[in-house]
């Protein structure tokens, strides 16, 4: 993984989401956004240049599958974040990297390789 990639972030507890930002830049890779709430996610996952999402999946007892539907529509990669791990996730999505919480860096660099192929 050479290249910088960027990264949407949607995650609703302020301080996860600037963990988040802190270890994308660490990692050379650029935040292309934040949002913490469904409709902000929604409005940024229909144009955003992203090439990665890593969304929580419960925005404030709201799921982020309808954001995640927009973005993977618009091919961009999807990581889920959750402290259910996989059995949070729902179909369509079963088959996406999973991010369980609470995470590290390395977690973080190793779910990006997974996806960013």
């Amino acid at each position: 993984m050479g290249q910088a990639l960027r990264v949407l972030v949607v995650e609703d507890e302020m301080m996860i989401a600037m963990m988040l930002e802190d270890i994308l830049a660490d990692l050379g890779h650029q935040v292309a956004g934040v949002a913490m709430r469904l409709p902000q996610a929604m409005e940024l996952a229909k144009g955003i240049e992203a090439d990665i999402a890593i969304l929580d999946i419960n925005l404030d007892g709201r799921k982020s599958f309808p954001a995640a539907e927009v973005l993977r529509a618009r091919g961009v990669k999807l990581i889920f974040a959750s402290g259910y791990g996989s059995p949070g996730l729902e179909a369509p999505f079963l088959e996406e990297v999973i991010l369980k919480k609470p995470f590290e860096a390395s977690d973080i660099r190793s779910a990006l390789q997974r996806v960013a192929v």
